[in-house]
């Protein structure tokens, strides 16, 4: 590395043009002592911006020019950690010089019951911006991945052809087996003999399971509230699920009407405040009609303001009446979450898995779901 405030010293090389500017743009953040980055480098150091909204926007705009976007999304995130720039985002000069990521969303989230309104429709426009990425990404994927899942799930006794289910056929006809006779008395090939055919008809237009998805809205799970409020509206948009939104912390808001923009569902939310599960999942259970067809699930870290033995008591009886319990622990492309271990424990003995999932992974989670099969635990999920 020759990038640094000794870099000089250390090599006997001053920086000049671009290797100068990249400096300056990292010594602004990296060692800025509290100061906020700006300036465009030119071998000197940043000397603060204050609450310089313009100056931040210069600062993005040479970090966009210098560094990869990967790189640009982690230098955004430590500026808002380590030089407290959560409070220049409230400015539109910065908002239209940032480069969107799901991280950005949870922090104007966050600010948005402070926002002035001069800067509401600028950070509208950034979270949708980041929202259409989202379901660029992920909506034709699941939608092919639960469309197959219902279809698999409506099981039919006189399936045509096509339709027909062959691993549950063969499975359910197994004692049907027959040895042909071969040459010279020896015994031949087997064949099962299909007396019952099984067989899966395709989903029609109407209703064939419902999806409840309650989500913590506290401050740790910021990235989760935003990936689940894109999955939430691409269910929503599927004839075949009847989809229900909620999000908690100490109070219960039910953001179902919202889900044909996700983009309202995420101003709809308020991240920060505590945390009661019991109550989230009370109202949840009070709006399940169908048990056997019913997916819940809760996306929380678990850490439970609430009464935790209701809570247990909740998702026992949901499970016990045929309800499909899934608990992620995170929905996103972070590593591993912290979480409340006493609380997943408990509810991977109530046969209720508790892992965190990737955006990626949530498809095939669903349609496990849908299928009443196995889940996809990743590898390694002590709590599955």
């Amino acid at each position: 590395m020759v990038l640094g405030a000794d870099s000089a010293e250390s090599t006997g090389c001053a920086l000049t043009g671009r290797d100068a500017a990249m400096d300056g743009a990292l010594t602004a953040l990296y060692e800025g002592a509290g100061r906020k980055p700006g300036g465009r480098g030119s071998g000197g150091r940043s000397a603060g911006l204050g609450a310089s909204a313009p100056s931040v926007a210069r600062w993005l705009g040479d970090i966009r020019t210098y560094f990869p976007s990967s790189v640009v999304q982690i230098m955004q995130r430590d500026a808002i950690d380590r030089l407290g720039l959560s409070a220049l985002l409230l400015e539109p000069e910065m908002l239209e010089a940032v480069e969107a990521d799901v991280h950005l969303v949870g922090t104007l989230l966050s600010l948005n019951k402070v926002m002035p309104e001069t800067t509401k429709e600028t950070a509208r426009a950034v979270v949708r911006k980041v929202v259409e990425t989202l379901e660029s990404r992920l909506t034709t994927r699941t939608r092919a991945a639960l469309t197959g899942a219902l279809d698999r799930s409506v099981k039919v006794s006189r399936p045509r052809h096509h339709d027909i289910d062959w691993n549950r056929t063969i499975r359910a006809n197994l004692k049907n087996y027959l040895t042909l006779p071969g040459k010279d008395g020896e015994d031949g090939a087997g064949t099962v003999v299909p007396e019952r055919l099984i067989g899966y008809g395709r989903a029609a237009q109407s209703v064939k399971k419902d999806v409840i998805l309650c989500i913590d809205q506290s401050g740790s799970m910021a990235a989760s509230v935003v990936y689940a409020s894109v999955f939430g509206a691409v269910l929503a948009s599927m004839r075949t699920l009847r989809t229900r939104l909620v999000v908690f912390d100490t109070a219960v808001v039910d953001l179902t009407d919202q889900l044909d923009d996700p983009v309202d569902v995420l101003f709809g939310t308020q991240l920060g405040g505590g945390t009661d599960i019991n109550r989230a999942l009370a109202y949840c259970q009070s709006r399940i009609t169908r048990p056997a067809d019913t997916v819940v699930v809760l996306i929380s870290d678990l850490y439970e303001g609430g009464i935790r033995n209701e809570m247990l008591k909740r998702v026992a009886a949901m499970k016990a009446s045929g309800v499909q319990f899934v608990t992620l622990l995170a929905l996103s492309d972070e590593g591993a979450p912290a979480y409340d271990r006493d609380h997943a424990a408990a509810l991977a003995a109530l046969g209720a898995p508790a892992f965190a999932c990737t955006p990626d992974l949530f498809p095939e989670v669903m349609a496990a779901a849908i299928e009443k099969r196995p889940l996809p635990v990743p590898d390694g999920e002590a709590s599955a």
